[in-house]
């Protein structure tokens, strides 16, 4: 299986990093993906992508609450990063907007997004789309940015079913993680509803742990428990699941 968003170079991981990934892959989840926050912790991610390159692909992108008034700096290093000759980044993410804490930078992080999908279509790479509580106005960007079809995934999906309906009429997959646990969670509906084929397993790793691990560290060896809860909301097996789930991260992100 392929874990298609997790922050494994995070803090929370210093006291057993390489026993994580051990976990990971002994529960049969042998692709993880990590997504770029900005320039403070892209010396983390790159180091724990060189040391396990058969396990770990990067994407690279500026996230909407790392975006300030002086967001240029932090943008160019994301744009140098992105098209250097040798960059091998699988995806551009993890990019888009989030209003939950704060609506200052609103439309710093509209330009902050544009940039980087345009960047994205330039160079034929798939965007990996934070959004929090702005699906609204995540929307309107996307019809302003008019490109026909979108190729990415709506990460840690928050929307309700007609808002991932509508994603996926787009383009999009969607990035179901831990949420789809939760008693009374809007997520299952959508894991029920919306196209197999335009689903991807994900943990967010180490945030949002799966029930029973509910409010503790989640880690990638988890999603065999989202994959799980997939396949009972849909009535089919965790192996339909796995499969479809797979290859549609590999062809999505070229794996």
């Amino acid at each position: 299986m392929v874990d298609t968003h997790c922050h494994l170079y995070d803090e929370a991981f210093d006291v057993d990093r390489r026993e994580a990934v051990q976990r990971a892959v002994a529960a049969g989840v042998d692709t993880m993906l990590l997504p770029g926050i900005d320039s403070a912790s892209h010396s983390r991610q790159e180091a724990l992508a060189a040391e396990y390159p058969q396990y770990f692909r990067q994407m690279m992108g500026l996230h909407p609450t790392s975006v300030t008034d002086d967001f240029e700096p932090e943008l160019a290093i994301v744009q140098e990063k992105l098209f250097s000759p040798a960059a091998g980044y699988v995806g551009v993410g993890e990019i888009g907007l989030d209003l939950y804490w704060d609506k200052t930078y609103y439309e710093q992080q509209r330009e902050v997004l544009k940039r980087q999908m345009l960047w994205a279509r330039d160079l034929g790479l798939p965007v990996c789309l934070h959004v929090r509580k702005a699906y609204n106005e995540l929307f309107g960007l996307l019809r302003d940015l008019n490109f026909g079809t979108f190729s990415g995934v709506m990460h840690c999906f928050g929307g309700s079913v007609q808002e991932a309906h509508r994603a996926v009429e787009m383009g999009f997959h969607i990035g179901i993680g831990g949420v789809v646990t939760f008693k009374n969670a809007t997520l299952a509906a959508v894991a029920a509803a919306v196209p197999l084929e335009r689903i991807l397993l994900e943990t967010d790793a180490p945030y949002l742990a799966p029930v029973p691990y509910r409010g503790k560290r989640n880690e990638s060896a988890y999603i065999p428990i989202i994959a799980a809860k997939i396949a009972e909301v849909r009535g089919t097996s965790v192996e339909e699941v796995a499969a479809v789930t797979t290859a549609s991260a590999q062809s999505l992100f070229r794996l």
